[in-house]
């Protein structure tokens, strides 16, 4: 069980962000943290391993394809509104270039799961390739025999 419940810690991790923008020392300072719980928190929530809200997914758990669709949508964000939509998703940079290796290893690893599914069938393919070769060369063969 944490120390600190996690409305707190989202209310301490959102005074390091705009607009407050605050250094992590007055924080500490304000509510007698050490500045190291506070960048340990920080640190989590850029690996997406703190939950900072109530109920909601924390970006470690959130599902592959969320992951990808974010990452579509955060490219065809203008740069001008890439702040409100980060605050929006709750997202921070760290998470997207997080997010873009994780999917990357995600998508890398399915296409070896459909070369390995594929092996099997590629192999019968060969094998019923080759047997019908053997049936035309041996129906040709016939053919010349019969009419010799």
């Amino acid at each position: 069980m944490p120390r600190y419940s996690v409305p707190f810690r989202a209310m301490v991790l959102k005074k390091l962000l705009p607009p407050e923008n605050r250094s992590a020392l007055s924080i500490a300072r304000e509510y007698t943290l050490s500045v190291g719980t506070i960048y340990g928190w920080r640190a989590k929530m850029g690996r997406g391993s703190l939950r900072i809200e109530v109920g909601a997914l924390s970006n470690r758990d959130r599902p592959l394809e969320e992951k990808r669709s974010l990452l579509l949508e955060a490219g065809r964000t203008r740069e001008e509104g890439m702040g409100e939509w980060m605050r929006e998703n709750k997202l921070h940079s760290q998470h997207l270039a997080f997010r873009e290796q994780k999917v990357r290893e995600g998508v890398t690893k399915m296409e070896k799961q459909e070369v390995e599914e594929m092996q099997p069938a590629k192999k019968k393919n060969r094998q019923q390739e080759r047997e019908c070769a053997r049936t035309e060369k041996a129906l040709a063969e016939a053919a010349i025999s019969i009419t010799v």
